[in-house]
């Protein structure tokens, strides 16, 4: 241990040299320190190490950041530091700067942030400060903005118009002349451009681009969704031209140089609504006992070739996009429903993982290459759950087979630590005018495992054909998807929490951690409090996103994963495709640097897309419940805030806010400490978990918002809340304004000071 230790410092970087010493100057404005000094704080010995530290000293006086007293002695120089980074906005008004040359974020008063929003790139010039200080700055630059267009409702007067926003985005209204209002109309809803933000003036001004229709219209709201997350509605002329060119007939010279599939038995098993079908798994016995499975993927690169119309828009779109009503996919139709699609009795190009398994679903051999097949049959995932549980059908031999040996590669995975988040989601009967009229959900079953297992099981032997190497190779530039282990404080804070609920983990090893994580999996299942505890375990782990460097599945418990089922709706799987077949055929390493710019896209891609899910399907929930005002509902306390509580319906899962405001017979405080509303005179308590009564007091669709009122009391507490600190949000950093949130309502905490420093005056 010491010596790694020793080594680490030794090899210290410039750049982490740098921030570390930046993070000492900072902290002590009016210390001098000398190279010595420094590294004596460091921890660091190895001389070349201190010699580091003089060069890294003089680029920072250089940069103006550092002044030389005396020979070898410097002093920060204060107002004059400036690091660039990202604004996040806080319901405040607010700002942190999220940065990678600073320690702790930077905050920003909402007089310092000088127009810049959420999401932008900006320069930003640091205060001196205290040691017991945090830090602080004010916006000078604006580098790159996030967004320029914004969706809101249109207001009109007869000299002038404002665009007032829906979204969290933007906490300024837009004004708008009336020669760019496009023929907007008001109270419509309209996607709106800045066009410019005078210096002195608090509002932007902007012009309509789009008129998008009726608030509470369905096509309206779910067109509002795709605006506010720049999602495009439709592919350019030139794409679906290019896509429309492609020959459906498959090239004889092509099939030559395929491995033949058509002659085994293969089928695929999607959802009953799915229109494209990229996956299929092909079935023969072996003659020595054991079972030859293929795992059969479309060859998307076959027919999207790098840098071409189509390659180019797959890439900007990155992913497709499932909102509730709509799929927004990432290629043409002509492409993902037709040529690309693995439907039965037509002969399809695939890229393929095909591996020999024993009778203990063991891997004795494995092949990958590109295959041409002929899927026999296409079985929904109900036709397969009924052949497994008994039920009669087409290939029900070969179902249950595939069924036998999913499940022992399921039990040897969880058996090497992985965890089993096996999470509810809501899912909505809708009718020809996208209302919803019923609400369910949708479990995961045997049939959904089966195809699971084989999939996890190709991604995972991909990734180890390539990342795989001897200790002495270096293995060639791949795209994993890695998800790295939880931090610690985070899962000892999450362990505090559900121990309120008679409910432990142990956070002693990984191994410990994700048996720990699945027992407390089963123990949950079915109780009221299920789905805010997996929500909450979720938030507790790292976010797994696409990398080049490879760390490991942690949930999944692999060393090596990758992505390669599903190039028809995730590009990263068609980088997978690419680089392999590249390495097959004994090609060089490619650009690292380049492949992990193109992982970030495609892993903030992916945040986007599921963060438009999550908005519609919150839109869905309260227009759902739009017609239940007045009507009673037991709940589970999900969420506490300073404005109030979140509560989510036991029956629909559907979530709405109490307000603080609301809340009668005392005066109520958020105690941020133990995550609780407290009634300052009687001590009543409303926790998160609580089991309360609810009725629907207000739906707001174009807000996406449900209120709720408290119809009954037999569920509140009155002994002292329980020392209980939440988890935080994975990735997130403790910050005062924003911590122990789940919604923002930015005016109701201004609100709640008020009536306080009134009550106060009394």
């Amino acid at each position: 241990m010491p010596k790694k230790e020793k080594k680490s410092k030794r090899d210290i970087g410039k750049k982490e040299l740098h921030r570390l010493l930046y993070d000492i100057f900072s902290g002590n404005p009016d210390q001098n320190f000398n190279y010595k000094q420094l590294a004596q704080r460091l921890g660091i010995k190895n001389m070349n190490a201190k010699q580091l530290i003089m060069t890294v000293l003089y680029e920072m006086k250089n940069d103006n950041m550092l002044t030389e007293e005396s020979t070898g002695v410097f002093k920060f120089k204060v107002n004059t530091i400036y690091v660039t980074g990202i604004i996040d906005l806080t319901a405040k008004g607010t700002a942190y700067l999220i940065s990678d040359d600073c320690k702790e974020d930077v905050f920003i008063p909402q007089v310092g942030l000088n127009h810049a929003l959420n999401g932008d790139k900006v320069k930003v010039l640091l205060y001196a400060r205290s040691s017991k200080r945090r830090p602080e700055g004010e916006v000078v630059e604006i580098l790159e903005r996030k967004k320029e267009t914004f969706v809101g409702i249109i207001q009109c007067s007869k000299q002038y118009a404002f665009l007032v926003p829906t979204g969290k985005q933007l906490p300024y209204d837009i004004f708008i002349p009336l020669s760019d209002l496009n023929g907007a109309k008001d109270g419509e809803k309209a996607i709106v451009k800045i066009t410019e933000w005078p210096e002195n003036q608090k509002n932007p001004v902007g012009k309509v681009l789009e008129v998008l229709g009726t608030p509470g219209d369905n096509d309206t709201e779910m067109n509002a969704i795709m605006a506010e997350y720049e999602l495009p509605v439709q592919f350019p002329i030139n794409v679906e031209k290019a896509a429309k060119r492609i020959k459906d007939a498959i090239p004889a010279e092509e099939i030559k140089n395929r491995r033949d599939f058509r002659e085994v038995t293969t089928f695929t098993i999607d959802p009953k609504d799915a229109k494209d079908f990229d996956d299929a798994l092909s079935l023969q016995k072996l003659k020595n006992g054991n079972y030859e499975v293929g795992v059969h993927i479309a060859d998307v690169s076959f027919y999207v070739t790098p840098d071409s119309v189509l390659d180019k828009e797959a890439y900007s779109r990155a992913t497709s996009v499932y909102l509730v009503d709509r799929t927004i996919p990432m290629l043409p139709e002509h492409l993902s429903n037709g040529l690309c699609s693995l439907r039965p009795d037509e002969e399809k190009l695939c890229f393929s993982a095909v591996f020999e398994l024993n009778d203990k679903a063991e891997v004795v051999k494995q092949w990958f290459g590109r295959t041409i097949i002929k899927s026999n049959r296409r079985f929904t995932y109900e036709e397969a759950q009924a052949m497994i549980e008994g039920g009669e059908g087409d290939y029900k031999e070969e179902i249950l087979t595939l069924n036998d040996l999913a499940q022992k590669l399921r039990a040897a995975r969880f058996q090497n630590g992985a965890i089993a988040f096996d999470r509810i989601e809501v899912r909505f009967d809708i009718d020809e005018n996208g209302k919803p009229t019923g609400v369910y959900f949708k479990r995961s079953k045997e049939a959904n495992k089966l195809i699971e297992e084989f999939m996890l099981l190709a991604n995972k032997k991909v990734a180890e054909r390539i990342g795989k190497v001897k200790e002495d190779q270096k293995a060639k530039t791949f795209v994993y998807r890695i998800h790295e282990q939880p931090n610690t404080e985070k899962l000892e804070d999450f362990g505090r929490f559900i121990a309120k609920f008679g409910y432990r983990i142990r956070t002693g090893t990984p191994r410990q951690i994700s048996s720990s994580m699945n027992k407390l999996m089963e123990d949950v299942q079915d109780r009221p409090e299920q789905n805010m505890i997996e929500t909450l375990a979720i938030r507790t782990m790292a976010k797994a996103v696409y990398s080049t460097v490879n760390v490991g599945h942690y949930g999944l418990a692999f060393d090596y994963y990758s992505h390669f089922t599903s190039p028809i709706r995730r590009y990263p799987d068609v980088m997978t495709h690419r680089l392999l077949q590249r390495y097959l055929d004994g090609g060089r390493s490619a650009n690292a640097e380049k492949y992990e710019e193109m992982c970030k896209h495609c892993s903030d891609m992916e945040q986007i897309a599921a963060n438009a899910e999550r908005a519609s399907i919150k839109y869905k929930q309260v227009e759902f419940m739009s017609d239940k005002l007045g009507e009673n509902f037991m709940g589970t306390i999900s969420g506490v805030t300073q404005w109030g509580f979140y509560v989510e319906l036991n029956d629909t899962k559907c979530e709405g806010l109490v307000s603080i405001n609301e809340l009668e017979g005392d005066y109520y405080e958020f105690d941020e400490e133990n995550y609780c509303i407290v009634g300052r005179h009687h001590r009543k308590v409303y926790q998160l978990g609580d089991q309360v009564l609810v009725k629907v007091a207000k739906a707001n669709l174009v807000a996406r918002q449900l209120d709720f009122a408290l119809a009954g009391s037999e569920s509140t507490t009155t002994a002292a809340p329980a020392k209980v600190v939440p988890p935080k949000a994975s990735g997130s950093r403790q910050r005062p304004e924003r911590k122990l949130r789940r919604g923002r309502r930015g005016d109701a905490p201004t609100k709640r000071k008020k009536e306080q420093k009134g009550r106060k005056k009394k």
